[in-house]
């Protein structure tokens, strides 16, 4: 059993966000996979539980401290292990395809998210204390919402960069307010233009204090977007994570006119000189 390390959403392996991968993990139960998971300590682990044979691809994804539905990075890195092509993943949340190409860089993967439902937030409960927010630093262009692609994620946007660099908060707090709400990450925002976001990824659902780079999270905000109707189909927005960690990711979401899924797409490359 090899566990392979590629790095998502960056052509650098200093940078996006790391994700283990286990190609053949049938002989695996899952406290091995979740102990795997754990050793290896990135934010998720991909493991092939059936191998990598056949037109439908199982793959669950496990975090340090537990498994989460879906995993938009590590399939990503999976994608790209496996190599150029078509493939499909099934997950707990669904069916998700994967075109890989030869792209600058390396290879590039564009995953299709299952469908997607954003719904509205009436009360932010104690979170803006717990991150050290005030409500006057939110963005009123951008109110929360709840928005789901395979996981579920709070968005929050925030009206200036310096707010979104200065992240700070209460580890058990936030852990406890996520799982009451089955939240996997928040998706916290700052809009640079039209197109353009800034993001981070608070994730201590996973044991993780935060993402650098969260495909699942990008395609949740995609479907906040056209929901919102803050961007207007077709349109492919970027996405910068991971820059206030030291990690640059950069993540393209891509909505189409007629098609309420949300393709996500990036780059991976493999991590060298580990085991």
């Amino acid at each position: 059993m090899t566990v392979l390390r590629y790095t998502a959403f960056s052509a650098d392996p200093a940078g996006g966000n790391p994700a283990g991968v286990v190609l053949d993990a049938r002989k695996l139960d899952d406290a091995a996979m979740q102990a795997i998971a754990a050793e290896v300590g990135y934010s998720e682990t991909a493991f092939l539980t059936e191998g990598r044979d056949g037109p439908v691809i199982p793959v669950r994804y496990f975090a340090p401290t537990s498994e989460v539905p879906f995993c938009g990075h590590a399939t990503v890195a999976t994608a790209v292990a496996l190599g150029a092509g078509e493939w499909t993943f099934s997950t707990a949340a669904g069916l998700v395809p994967v075109l890989v190409e030869p792209a600058e860089g390396g290879l590039r993967a564009t995953l299709t998210s299952v469908e997607p439902y954003v719904e509205a937030v009436d009360d932010l409960g104690d979170v803006l204390e717990i991150l050290g927010w005030r409500a006057d630093e939110l963005d009123p262009a951008l109110p929360p919402y709840v928005a789901y692609a395979g996981a579920r994620h709070l968005v929050l946007a925030v009206a200036g960069r310096e707010r979104l660099a200065a992240l700070a908060y209460d580890f058990d707090r936030l852990l406890a307010y996520m799982q009451e709400r089955e939240l996997t990450t928040l998706q916290l925002v700052w809009r640079e233009s039209a197109e353009v976001f800034h993001v981070r990824n608070p994730f201590p659902v996973g044991g993780v204090v935060e993402d650098p780079a969260t495909g699942a999270a990008a395609a949740a905000f995609g479907a906040y977007l056209r929901e919102l109707k803050l961007v207007e189909p077709p349109v492919t927005v970027l996405l910068h994570q991971g820059d206030d960690m030291g990690r640059p990711s950069r993540i393209q979401v891509e909505l189409r006119p007629g098609d309420t899924r949300v393709r996500v797409s990036g780059t991976a490359v493999p991590i060298t000189g580990l085991a």
